[in-house]
């Protein structure tokens, strides 16, 4: 069996003239655009004559431009095809596909997408092993009450507190397990927890022998634009090593989703 890991850690196969190609490009940002071949040497960490031509060709390629009259030099808009514009052409749905199926079933049984509509949480996409004895439909397009779901809470965290009792006023709040919270005020205080630690935990409130973290996506103004949720069924582990395990792994996959969205210069879409 080929080991990919292996195979990617293995430094015959990187191609160190690429890596500091990139390395001269990430020396630009928005406080120094403009910089002379020794600014560049000095921030990407290399000799003044290997900078001199990566800088040459990657003007040759159109990425870099000399600034007139002077001996700086600056990122052109070619640079955003680089990747700007097969992200900005995929809407978030697309985007978190991948990273979804990549947690599935080495840290989840389940992976999940999903984004508040009202007082629930509508799943848009998912990637998932056979969650056994369950009369569970989590599928694309199926919806569940946002106060009893990790995904619910995650969301409801980043809004401010008036909207959540607003939210939480509309639902029709009822016990979905013995430890399904339906009081107002004891909501607002988990997702005031949620709020502080950044994700939201579920063992075996929104079903019977599920454990789920989860976390928001957010807008540049902090505003929760979807969800992530991973869950296991509870034969499998038990929630402290879950958590473990997969709370570094939600938050990776919704921070790469919210960098994305930070990146484009229009929102992405969710396409359900």
């Amino acid at each position: 069996m080929r080991d990919d890991k292996a195979t990617d850690e293995n430094p015959k196969n990187f191609v160190q003239s690429v890596v500091k190609a990139f390395a001269v490009l990430k020396a630009f940002d928005a406080r120094l655009p403009e910089l002379t071949i020794s600014e560049i040497a000095q921030r990407a960490q290399l000799d003044r004559g290997t900078s001199f031509r990566l800088v040459h060709t990657l003007c040759h390629l159109g990425y870099l431009a000399a600034v007139p009259r002077s001996r700086r030099y600056r990122m052109t808009l070619k640079c955003l095809e680089l990747g700007y514009t097969p992200l900005a052409r995929a809407d978030l749905k697309m985007l978190a596909r991948p990273l979804l199926q990549e947690v599935v079933p080495a840290i989840a049984d389940a992976a999940s997408l999903g984004m508040l509509d009202g007082p629930d949480v509508v799943y848009v996409e998912r990637a998932q092993v056979e969650l056994p004895r369950l009369n569970l439909d989590r599928r694309a397009g199926s919806r569940t009450g946002a106060y009893g779901a990790a995904l619910g809470h995650a969301l409801l965290a980043c809004l401010p507190v008036a909207r959540q009792r607003e939210i939480l006023e509309q639902s029709n709040r009822v016990r979905l397990s013995e430890r399904t919270l339906v009081d107002l005020d004891a909501i607002l205080a988990r997702l005031a927890e949620v709020r502080a630690r950044g994700y939201a935990l579920s063992d075996g409130e929104n079903a019977y022998g599920l454990r789920t973290v989860a976390a928001a996506i957010t807008d540049t103004d902090g505003n929760p634009v979807a969800g992530v949720s991973l869950t296991i069924h509870a034969e499998r582990d038990s929630m402290e090593a879950f958590a473990a395990r997969a709370v570094p792994e939600v938050l990776r996959v919704a921070g790469e989703l919210t960098r994305a969205i930070t990146l484009s210069f229009n929102t992405l879409s969710i396409a359900r």
